[in-house]
């Protein structure tokens, strides 16, 4: 009994739920959320259609993409000196909970499982479902694991394996009930997307100093910031991107004005937290990355409401 407790809690640690929450489920949220008040699909539809992808988020994003990316950081070093209070990985090697060994042996169960259930999907004919699932295992594995790991080069990591996976997901919903996603449904996963790029930028900053002691060293946006213009640099990634969302509310225009004002305010807040960080003082940062967060949600529910 006390082993099951045990390698649940190791499970439930694993899937750090609060960067699913607000990230896949920000995104997700800011598509589905038009479909239920606006649209006439079942409830039934819609139910399963979010069920589905909650699902995949969790088993992909919050279980695999942390499993291969909590191995490969505890190889490198990077978690080891990380303070570890929102970053750092889950902190499952460092605590005893799981060996690298467990870690790598459950990553390639998972990867083998995930690309079972891509080839099953296509079988059965569903194949946009295997395409948003070959998306989040393209992504996971694209993230963290060599030759690619995107996450230790700049821009790449946000980029090239973090926005595909978040955008996608944020599609999904409507890309499963319709032929061709409306406008309004790119513009809330293209922006919220942008917003989890940002805050991401945050989450980097504690950790700047361990992932440049990483080997091979991880070289985030953040960390190739400080050391091309210096420490204090290292939280303009994230003004840069919510600078972005904020500029991406013109894209709205006038038919959705109030979506657009609402974006351009969270936008300019976001930058001011950003700004007044204390960028020396991991705690001080954590808390300003949790504010981030809930923006982050509330961006999303924002543009749900008014499309």
């Amino acid at each position: 009994m006390m082993n099951a407790i045990s390698m649940f809690r190791t499970g439930f640690t694993l899937l750090r739920l609060i960067a699913v929450l607000f990230s896949s489920f920000a995104a997700i949220i800011t598509t589905m959320l038009p479909l239920y008040l606006y649209y006439s699909f079942p409830l039934s539809d819609l139910l399963r259609i979010l069920s589905l992808l909650l699902l995949g988020t969790i088993l992909i994003h919050g279980f695999l993409t942390h499993v291969l990316n909590d191995y490969m950081d505890s190889i490198s070093g990077t978690d080891t000196h990380s303070p570890g209070i929102l970053s750092g990985g889950s902190g499952v090697v460092r605590s005893g909970q799981m060996t690298t060994d467990t870690l790598r042996s459950i990553g390639r169960v998972s990867i083998a499982a995930v690309l079972i259930s891509i080839l099953a999907f296509l079988i059965l004919g569903y194949v946009k479902i295997a395409v948003l699932l070959a998306i989040g295992l393209y992504s996971a594995v694209a993230y963290s694991l060599p030759s690619l790991r995107f996450s230790y080069y700049p821009l790449l990591g946000e980029w090239v394996a973090t926005f595909p996976a978040v955008y996608f997901i944020g599609l999904g919903g409507v890309w499963l009930l319709m032929d061709q996603p409306p406008v309004w449904a790119v513009q809330n996963a293209m922006i919220v997307s942008i917003f989890c790029l940002a805050w991401i930028m945050v989450h980097h900053i504690p950790d700047r100093y361990a992932d440049e002691q990483a080997t091979p060293a991880k070289v985030t946006s953040v960390v190739w910031m400080k050391r091309t213009f210096g420490d204090t640099y290292s939280r303009f990634p994230a003004i840069l991107y919510f600078a972005m969302a904020a500029s991406l509310a013109l894209w709205l225009g006038t038919e959705r004005m109030t979506a657009a004002l609402g974006i351009l305010i969270l936008s300019i807040v976001s930058i001011l937290i950003v700004i007044n960080l204390k960028i020396e003082d991991p705690e001080q940062v954590s808390n300003g990355e949790k504010q981030l967060l809930i923006l982050t949600m509330v961006a999303a529910i924002w543009l749900g409401i008014f499309i």
